[in-house]
């Protein structure tokens, strides 16, 4: 264990460095608002885009790789974990123990982007969440990694990774001009979806040359070369908007201001619900998805990697189709329609197949539409959103849409392996009934559980034109540079 302290030491001295490179002087809150009372949309425009699609650039690829490490480490982590256990439980709670922390803590995570260095606090998050992969590396090399510590160790990613999405999410507003902020949400989506089409491949093959320590030796390389791209590019600090003073305060006051600015924005917030009730149904089927396959092909790794590539490649296509397009002109469109047939190719179809090359058809239809719903619900709280708040409202965003999502994998386990695995098993109480639809024996009750959230998913998004909130929220709701109206909702139409 000496060994995991050292690594420990190793990667605290290097924070410690971070911290101290390009120091700059930090202002009390209070002179920054006196000193920039007169900031208009203007300065605003003028501001953003400084830096330019090609300092963006050099992020994304770094950013590229630091997932395709990531990815790679989780797959063999899957496999080690299931060869272990055998059951879908604990893979849920693994992914429980990732997300719940992530969720919790973004309030003050989005506080605290709001009120530092970006490029510093981006830093900082991806080499804290590199700590993590270390120490599993360690634990694993000595023979004593055990299930629980893929508890412990993601938890402690979850938590530095909080910090991620309001941090990028808020680079992008002052480092490009509106007009390629669906761009920029496209590169985003291909570099996630890039990694997963090559890490199952790349994983599986590597576990037989170099088995699970030489998998997580990349991923520590590729997130350092990802925190190595950031020092070569410049973030802008956004000026302090009518919306930024008001939100100004201790670190728990600036932490609860997303929640106020969301609430007085009902647009904003039943766009959010929409995506609390799709959450919790699709992290039922999704959280499944690697027991399932395992299940059905006597653990065949290869194929369970094969349909994550097919995932990856159509989410690769769809973000390029969306890169170039920019998404439709009505961006809820892009989200609500979007999340109907996501619900349908992603949950309902997938979950009826009971071969590989039918769950790689409907996984690469599935991930081929995702980037063009969040592209365009990013598109949409980056215009509404003003820059200098983005921070605490994206991370109380992300709370929000997500927290749902822990909830569920906490059930999904239990669900799976003590009702409807059993019920689907020959002979079951639900084997006669759903038989036909999905068969018997080994993964049908996952199965089962894909294609009854299918169905739920794509009444929740219908359910979304019912509410005019939503399907008009872009007509509501000005954008954030076009003056004091889009401060709140508009009151007439």
């Amino acid at each position: 264990m000496n060994s995991v302290f050292k690594a420990f030491l190793v990667m605290l001295k290097a924070l410690k460095k971070i911290c101290e490179l390009n120091p700059t002087p930090q202002m009390s809150r209070e002179r920054v608002c006196a000193m920039e009372n007169s900031v208009t949309p203007h300065a605003i425009r003028s501001e953003t885009g400084k830096t330019g699609m090609l300092a963006f650039t050099i992020i994304w690829i770094g950013q590229m790789f630091s997932l395709l490490g990531t990815a790679m480490t989780q797959f063999a982590l899957t496999i080690w974990a299931w060869e272990l256990t055998g059951q879908a439980t604990a893979l849920a709670l693994v992914g429980f123990f990732g997300l719940a922390p992530l969720v919790l803590v973004s309030p003050l995570a989005g506080a605290i982007v709001d009120r530092y260095d970006r490029k510093k606090v981006m830093m900082l998050a991806d080499l804290a969440a590199g700590l993590p992969t270390v120490v599993v590396l360690m634990l694993y090399v000595s023979g004593n990694m055990q299930i629980w510590h893929l508890y412990v160790t993601g938890a402690l990613s979850g938590t530095f990774q909080a910090f991620h999405f309001p941090a990028y999410s808020a680079a992008v507003t002052m480092m490009l001009p509106k007009k390629q902020y669906g761009r920029a949400n496209g590169m985003l989506a291909a570099a996630q979806f890039a990694s997963t089409i090559f890490a199952p491949i790349v994983a599986a093959l590597l576990l037989v040359l170099i088995g699970i320590p030489g998998v997580m030796m990349i991923d520590i390389f590729t997130f350092i070369l990802a925190i190595s791209m950031l020092f070569l590019v410049h973030i802008p600090r956004p000026p302090v908007t009518e919306a930024g003073r008001k939100g100004m305060g201790s670190i728990w006051k600036e932490s609860l201001y997303g929640f106020r600015y969301i609430h007085e924005r009902p647009s904003l917030l039943g766009l959010l619900l929409i995506f609390f009730a799709i959450n919790f149904i699709a992290t039922f089927s999704f959280s499944l998805l690697a027991p399932m396959i395992l299940s059905r092909t006597a653990n065949d790794q290869f194929v369970l990697g094969s349909v994550l590539s097919a995932s990856g490649v159509g989410g690769v296509v769809g973000s390029i189709v969306l890169s170039v397009w920019g998404g439709p002109k009505r961006k809820v469109h892009g989200v609500l329609i979007g999340l109907f047939f996501e619900s349908l190719f992603g949950m309902l179809l997938f979950g009826l197949g009971r071969e590989s090359v039918i769950w790689a058809v409907f996984s690469f239809s599935a991930m081929f539409i995702l980037p063009i719903i969040n592209g365009s619900s990013q598109a949409i709280w980056q215009a509404k959103v003003a820059p200098d708040v983005q921070g605490r409202v994206f991370s109380t965003r992300l709370l929000i849409a997500q927290i749902s999502a822990p909830a569920a994998l906490l059930l999904t386990g239990p669900l799976a392996d003590r009702f409807f695995e059993p019920a689907m098993m020959p002979g079951g109480v639900l084997a006669n009934v759903f038989g036909l639809l999905v068969g018997t024996g080994k993964g049908a009750g996952m199965a089962l559980m894909f294609v009854i959230t299918g169905v739920l998913g794509m009444l929740i998004s219908l359910a979304g034109y019912a509410f005019r909130v939503v399907r008009d929220a872009e007509k509501i709701l000005s954008d954030y540079d076009s003056g004091p109206s889009s401060r709140l909702e508009k009151k007439t139409e």
